[in-house]
């Protein structure tokens, strides 16, 4: 990718690292240099062009790289010239490679979140007329050795078929660990990871206690199922009126005296055949008392009574009452 201005002055050496300041490398001594700000714009002329053409190969409907947005974050930038490239004798770029840390929830093999903050590949590009000639191996490796990381390690942001091929035919990186986000690891991401210890406190004392007590608990007692609502039936109309039926007392007590003159609204009786009788209003409870009042004070019974007469003695009592009567006066001689 060749510029207006003179890259191979520019970026002295074949891979050039800028930051978020955008500021030009140190130059060559013995070398002129121009005003600064000319530099700076350059610099920023050079990644808004690759980040364009980066869009246009993946297909990306906006440029994920800029110079605007190198100013906004803390990514670093990773630029390979081409310097056997003479064209006019102001050199060429053969790609670019952009990296940052970010802080990330990702899936480990057993699905549990973890909370990382990996060094992410976030834009990688060389020209398609410069394509499978090493420059993209020779540019990752760069980095690799300057970030200090292990290809492993990396994560990776929505790649593309050509980079998860690059990765696989270069650095073995086959497998990968789902995830439900953007990004993609590889097997063996979490191998330096640290992995949290228990989850709550809640978790400890119940593993501390398992291992006082080995005894397995009980088990738990099954509830019965719940009745549904339409199998509970309400009270039909035989059982509140059983209900309200008060508990008569024994005979003679529920005898009521009869009634003299007819109520004056009789009521209702029922149609339908065989009808018990009416019953009046029940008696109150009487006493023990009372009842043996009432039973000495009753007369006797006209049987009674002739036993009584047709007895020549008589009973004791009689015998006193008649003993206790005058004689006459043919009884005293």
């Amino acid at each position: 990718m060749e510029f207006p201005f003179d890259v191979d002055a520019l970026l002295p050496e074949r891979i050039t690292v800028l930051d978020q300041h955008l500021r030009p490398p140190a130059r060559r001594p013995g070398t002129t240099a121009p005003a600064r700000v000319d530099l700076q714009q350059q610099i920023m002329t050079i990644v808004d062009e690759l980040g364009k053409a980066s869009a246009k190969a993946q297909h990306l409907p906006a440029p994920i790289t800029s110079a605007s947005r190198m100013q906004s974050n803390r990514h670093v930038m990773y630029i390979l010239k081409d310097t056997s490239a003479r064209l006019a004798g102001k050199g060429a770029i053969v790609g670019f490679l952009k990296v940052g840390y970010k802080k990330l929830f990702v899936l480990d093999d057993r699905e549990a979140h973890n909370e990382v903050e990996p060094l992410c590949i976030l834009d990688f590009y060389i020209h398609e007329s410069l394509q499978r000639h090493g420059h993209g191996r020779e540019l990752f490796q760069y980095m690799l050795q300057k970030e200090r990381v292990e290809p492993h390690q990396l994560a990776i942001d929505r790649p593309s078929q050509k980079l998860l091929k690059f990765l696989n035919k270069h650095y073995n990186l086959e497998t990968t660990v789902p995830q439900v986000n953007n990004f993609v690891i590889f097997e063996g991401f979490f191998a330096h990871q640290h992995r949290p210890l228990a989850t709550s406190l809640r978790a400890t004392r119940h593993s501390c206690a398992a291992a006082v007590d080995p005894m397995p608990a009980a088990p738990a007692r099954k509830l019965p199922p719940k009745r549904a609502e339409g199998d509970i039936k309400p009270y039909s109309s035989s059982d509140r009126e059983f209900l309200k039926v008060a508990v008569e007392p024994p005979w003679p007590l529920n005898r009521a005296p009869r009634r003299t003159t007819p109520p004056a609204h009789p009521p209702p009786r029922s149609s339908s055949l065989g009808n018990s009788p009416e019953r009046g209003p029940l008696r109150p409870f009487v006493p023990e008392q009372e009842l043996l009042r009432s039973l000495r004070l009753c007369p006797p019974h006209p049987t009674a009574r002739l036993l009584l007469a047709t007895d020549p003695g008589g009973s004791p009592a009689q015998r006193r009452r008649t003993s206790s009567l005058p004689r006459s006066d043919e009884s005293r001689y």
